[in-house]
């Protein structure tokens, strides 16, 4: 994936440097450095770092960054960085990580040789504690609404690293099986994207945004909503209603293809929502 070298290499606002593989850039390496942030304010560093018998340096600094990644619009680097997060805690959240679930890693994101040690860090420190996650899903799901495409791989991917040491049935572990819920809930995905993920099945070739963009409704349109735009866009883009009305043979033909968009967002929208 492009988007190792950026995450890693010389990115305005992201030096290489830090205890989180230079994700932070000069400064709040420096500070993780010289053990700083080390230090847990009072009160805790955010409800989910509330204060601790240990301090909790590693989750703080790597939330610290995908907040400022977030902030920051760089969403490429918030994308690679949650992602290393999230895997290494999806494969601790059942008991100890294994080498089936650290290679599953490996196929699914294809780390550069020459970033592999900097990810190997942050992988090895998230997986450290678990009951954090939701807070990095939530982050990557608010970055990327758009881009729900990506949100789908990322769940894709942590089905494949639950799925690494799965039972002889397939069974996943029922903290796994809580682990992906809740990430699903915090990308905001569709039913359909938790049916695909769990089934590791392809997406389809019309993306739910552009799905609802064809139909001229938000994503929030309720179900009746949905088929009854549908149904209207189909009637009036018909084109044997085109033809009665006058049309000419060009305008036919662009309805027939207006047709089958529509057709299409309705399918990928029906199978998402499970109607």
């Amino acid at each position: 994936m492009a988007i190792w070298g950026k995450l890693f290499g010389g990115v305005a606002g992201f030096a290489v440097g830090g205890p989180v593989g230079g994700l932070l850039g000069a400064v709040l390496g420096h500070a993780a450095d010289n053990g700083s942030i080390l230090q847990t304010p009072v009160g805790g560093w955010t409800d989910r770092w509330a204060p601790r018998v240990y301090a909790d340096p590693n989750g703080a600094a790597a939330f610290v960054a995908a907040k400022l990644a977030a902030v920051m619009g760089k969403r490429e680097q918030l994308y690679g960085l949650v992602m290393v997060i999230l895997s290494a805690k999806m494969a601790k959240c059942d008991g100890p990580v294994n080498r089936a679930e650290i290679d599953a890693f490996k196929r699914r994101f294809q780390v550069p040789a020459d970033n592999a040690k900097e990810v190997g860090r942050l992988f090895d420190h998230a997986r450290q504690r678990v009951d954090d996650y939701e807070s990095f899903a939530v982050e990557l799901g608010r970055a990327f609404p758009d881009r729900l495409e990506m949100l789908e791989d990322a769940l894709g991917a942590l089905f494949a690293i639950a799925r690494a040491d799965a039972g002889p049935g397939g069974e996943l572990h029922p903290a796994e099986i809580q682990f992906l819920r809740r990430v699903h809930r915090a990308f905001g995905l569709s039913a359909g994207a938790w049916d695909r993920a769990e089934q590791g099945g392809a997406r389809p070739g019309v993306s739910e945004i552009d799905a609802y963009t064809v139909l001229g409704i938000a994503r929030t349109a309720t179900d009746v909503e949905v088929r009854a735009i549908w149904r209207q866009l189909v009637r009036e883009h018909h084109p044997d209603a085109m033809a009665a009305r006058g049309a000419t043979p060009p305008e036919v033909d662009a309805a027939a293809d207006r047709i089958a968009q529509i057709n299409a967002a309705w399918d990928r929208i029906k199978r998402d929502r499970r109607l």
